[in-house]
């Protein structure tokens, strides 16, 4: 588990080596609105999409603000409150 990316809107977390202790193709991810309170995990299919757009994103050298802007359109997914333990 990694924390690639922090703001005060936003905090996505990298889940990888599953298993044998290999880095798997994309893991997860889960990504948190610190504002909603409100998290949603990606896995699979979704994670490896996740990566993709997200290295096309950073190739444009963003802002904070474009990656927030980019991470809020997930907004609508998060369904799970986020919980500390």
């Amino acid at each position: 588990m990694q924390m690639i990316y922090n703001s005060p809107h936003f905090c996505v977390v990298e889940f990888s080596g599953f298993d044998d202790g290999r880095p798997q193709p994309a893991g997860g991810y889960e990504i948190m609105d610190k504002g909603m309170r409100r998290e949603i995990f990606l896995g699979g299919e979704q994670a490896e999409q996740f990566r993709s757009r997200v290295q096309a994103l950073i190739a444009e050298e963003p802002s904070f603000d474009e990656v927030d802007a980019f991470l809020s359109g997930f907004a609508g997914l998060m369904t799970h409150p986020v919980a500390l333990h």
